[in-house]
C-alpha cells in the first residue's frame, strides 16, 4: 500500500472530492460508509477543535482508494476521530479494497487504534473488536407514509398515542409547527442548554461542559456542502420551541446526534413527535434512513425499523504502549458494558445516577 499521512489542513481539494465520491458510491443500505460521521467535513471540523487529527490516504497508481481519519497522541496512541461523540468510525474505501491493519497502523505511527463505533464491513479491524452493539435505524427510503404504516403495524398503541399527544399539544399550547433546518444560532444555544440540563438531571457527564464539543457542534451547524450539513430541527407549539435536535446530514443518511426537549412539555412526548416530523421531512428530501445511534433507549426501540451493528475495541501492534493502553482501558469498558446490557444491573445504576442528578440540580 502507498500510504501518505496528512494534517487536516494539508488535505487537497482533489483528495476531499475523492473522499466524498467514495462515500457517494456506497449504497446506503448495503454499506455504512455513507454515514456523515465518516465524511471529510466531520474530520476537518474535529481537527479544528482537537490536536493530533490526521488522515491517512491510501493510493493505487496515484489515485486515492481509501481514507483513514484518526487522532494520535505523542506516544503513538491512536483513537477514532471524535471518539466519544462520533457514531461511525473506520476506513472509507472503494468497493473490494482490502488492507492490512498492522501495516496501516505502522504507516500512521500508531501502536494502537481505539474505536467505539466501528462500522460493519471493516474486516481487518474487526479482529480487534471486544463487543458488537445494535444501532437502531428508521427507514424512510420508500416514503414517510410507508414508514408510518410499518410503525402502526408493529406498534399500533405507541403510534396512536404519540399522534394523539401531538394533537393535544396543539390544543393546550398553541399551533404545532416544525422547522427541519433551522438556521438561528440562538435556537442551537437553547438546545445545548436543554441537553446540558438533561445530562445533569440524569446524573450523566455533561458533554457540553467540554469546550471542544461545544465548538465542534457550532462549527458543524455552520457547515454546508452539497453532500453534508449540520441540521438543526425544531418543534414549536404556540410559537415557542418545545423540542429540538441537532444531527448531521449526508447524501442519503441523517445521523441523529443531540435530541432534547423542554421538560415543561414532557407529558406530550415532544421528542417522539419531533422524530416523526424529522422522518417525514427527511423522506421528502430523499434520505434513505435516520441512524438513531448506538444505545439502549426506549424511544429508539419504539421508532426503529431495523438495526445495524457497530463495534468497539482496539487494533494493536506488538508494542509496550499498546499493551499499557489496553490494560488501562479494557476494565472500564467491560464494566460499563456489563451494566448497560443487563437490566438487573442497569436499572439500579440508572436510579443512582438520577439521584445524583437531583442533588446536582438542587431538586428533591
Amino acid at each position: 500500500m502507498d500510504i501518505d499521512v496528512y494534517r487536516p489542513g494539508e488535505l487537497t481539494g482533489a483528495d476531499r472530492t475523492a473522499w466524498t465520491a467514495l462515500q457517494a458510491g456506497a449504497p446506503p443500505h448495503g454499506s455504512p460508509l455513507a454515514n456523515p460521521f465518516l465524511s471529510p467535513e466531520f474530520t476537518l471540523a474535529v481537527g479544528r477543535c482537537r490536536r493530533g487529527v490526521r488522515i491517512a490516504v491510501v493510493r493505487e497508481d496515484g489515485d486515492p482508494v481509501a481514507f483513514f481519519p484518526f487522532q494520535r497522541s505523542a506516544a503513538g496512541v491512536g483513537r477514532a476521530v471524535g471518539l466519544g461523540v462520533s457514531d461511525a468510525q473506520g476506513v472509507v474505501h472503494r468497493p473490494g479494497f482490502e488492507w492490512d491493519a498492522r501495516e496501516l497502523l505502522r504507516a500512521c505511527g500508531l501502536s494502537v487504534w481505539e474505536f467505539d463505533h466501528l462500522v460493519a464491513g471493516q474486516r481487518p479491524f474487526e479482529a480487534g473488536a471486544s463487543g458488537t452493539f445494535p444501532s437502531p435505524v428508521m427507514d424512510v427510503e420508500r416514503g414517510y407514509e410507508t414508514y408510518l404504516a410499518h410503525l402502526r403495524a408493529r406498534s399500533p398503541k405507541f403510534t396512536r398515542t404519540t399522534l394523539a399527544k401531538e394533537r393535544r399539544l396543539g390544543r393546550d399550547a398553541g399551533e404545532v409547527a416544525y422547522v427541519h433546518d433551522e438556521r438561528d444560532p440562538a435556537v442551537l444555544h437553547t438546545l445545548m442548554e436543554w441537553k446540558s440540563a438533561q445530562y445533569r438531571r440524569t446524573g450523566r457527564s455533561d458533554r457540553f461542559a467540554h469546550d471542544w464539543i461545544t465548538q465542534l457542534v457550532r462549527q458543524l451547524f455552520h457547515t454546508r456542502a452539497d453532500r453534508f450539513a449540520g441540521v438543526l430541527s425544531v418543534l414549536s407549539a404556540g410559537g415557542r420551541p418545545v423540542a429540538a435536535h441537532f444531527g448531521l446530514r449526508g447524501e442519503r443518511v441523517l445521523a441523529c446526534w443531540f435530541p432534547a426537549y423542554d421538560p415543561a412539555y414532557a407529558k406530550y412526548s415532544p421528542g417522539l413527535i419531533l422524530h416523526l416530523r424529522m422522518a417525514e421531512a427527511a423522506a421528502a428530501e430523499g434520505i434513505a434512513h435516520l441512524d438513531l445511534g448506538r444505545g439502549q433507549k426506549e424511544y429508539k426501540d419504539s421508532l426503529k425499523t431495523r438495526e445495524i451493528l457497530v463495534s468497539e475495541g482496539w487494533v494493536t501492534r506488538r508494542h509496550p504502549v499498546a499493551v499499557g493502553h489496553r490494560a488501562r482501558r479494557a476494565p472500564v469498558r467491560a464494566l460499563r458494558n456489563a451494566v448497560v446490557s443487563r437490566p438487573g444491573l442497569f436499572e439500579p445504576a440508572d436510579k443512582i445516577l438520577k439521584k445524583v442528578g437531583k442533588v446536582r440540580t438542587g431538586r428533591r
